[in-house]
């Protein structure tokens, strides 16, 4: 009977013991597998390291003219076109002349009947000057006699403006280029009317010269402490993402743009487009080089950067909203101001 109840109580401690390593191994098998640490790594060197400052900008002729009509009239020959290649005092469109011709007759017709005006006032003046000696007339019809003279001779000189004014409408009638260029845009057709009444209309846009152009960008507030007139700049186009063009920055303006509390501060760049490649309008993602080191002991700027996995963000998150504090997903650090040059490192 004893042998029986030992018998029993070993295979009862049997069975706890081989449920119990099933149970471990179940429950082993059923935990979450969390990932190892990946790493990427990169060998440190030597060589040269530059700090840039980043922007967009829009590539610009140098010299950009717009040309307007100082007269209205309608457009009777029109002379120019797009990217025509013109030439100072190149006649670009001429308005209808009728009424410019017009208006010269009739100031001309003006003038004759002043100039008429005045030899008859001169005569009266003089026989009123004879009359009065023999007392014939009183001294007030002779002062009038000459006001009537000074009077024609002021109507001569207002005929004499209004014709200089109708040949001046006249010749500017006649569209001139007033630079050696390229016409950039036309916003005439040939027909239509030209109306100059408060604001000089727009008939031609032309480029100085395309082979030196200029990149109008905008730097933050915080990047203006490195910047310095004369410094080189690398940008690219979307036209050709493989190649990068030079640039150098001419000018820092110092008035500043304040856009919903953002400031910012324009700056121009001189560029070399000798190959006519870059157009006006293009965009241009520029680096501004604000400073250089030779010969220093360098790290890919990517090892300065790590990464949480899913599982650490979801636990850094638990934890926060646990101690009452905002989660923030990533990570990142800061970079050492200057690399460590080959005697401090260890």
């Amino acid at each position: 009977m004893a042998f029986l109840t030992k018998k029993k109580i070993a295979l009862a401690v049997g069975l706890l013991v081989i449920g119990g390593g099933a149970a471990a191994y179940y429950s082993k098998s059923k935990a979450p597998v969390v990932e190892a640490p990946r790493f990427r790594t990169a060998a440190v060197d030597t060589g040269n390291i530059t700090q840039t400052v980043t922007a967009t900008g829009t590539i610009n002729p140098v010299a950009l003219i717009n040309i307007g009509s100082q007269v209205s009239g309608t457009v009777s020959e029109l002379k120019a076109d797009f990217n025509d290649h013109v030439t100072k005092g190149q006649v670009l469109l001429k308005l209808d002349p009728t009424i410019f011709n017009a208006q010269i007759r009739q100031a001309d017709a003006q003038l004759a009947s002043a100039r008429a005006s005045l030899k008859l006032a001169q005569a009266t003046h003089q026989r009123n000057q004879s009359l009065l000696a023999q007392n014939y007339i009183s001294p007030l019809a002779l002062d009038q006699s000459k006001r009537e003279v000074d009077v024609a001779q002021a109507n001569i000189q207002l005929a004499q403006a209004q014709l200089a004014r109708a040949q001046a409408d006249l010749d500017n009638s006649v569209i001139r280029s007033p630079i050696d260029g390229v016409i950039i845009k036309r916003t005439v057709d040939l027909g239509q009317t030209v109306a100059a009444s408060f604001t000089t209309p727009q008939l031609f846009q032309i480029a100085r010269d395309l082979t030196k152009m200029q990149i109008d960008t905008s730097v933050s507030e915080a990047d203006v402490g490195s910047l310095k007139e004369g410094q080189e700049a690398r940008f690219v186009v979307d036209a050709y993402p493989d190649k990068e063009f030079n640039a150098r920055m001419r000018q820092f303006r110092l008035a500043a743009n304040v856009v919903n509390s953002v400031v910012t501060y324009n700056v121009v760049l001189d560029v070399d487009n000798k190959d006519e490649l870059l157009k006006p309008g293009m965009t241009a993602q520029v680096r501004l080089l604000v400073g250089n080191r030779q010969n220093v002991l360098r790290v890919p700027t990517a090892a300065l950067r790590f990464r949480l996995s899913d599982e650490e963000i979801e636990k850094q998150k638990k934890l926060a909203e646990a101690a009452g504090k905002p989660a923030s997903a990533s990570a990142s650090a800061t970079a050492a101001a200057d690399a460590p040059q080959d005697d401090d490192a260890s």
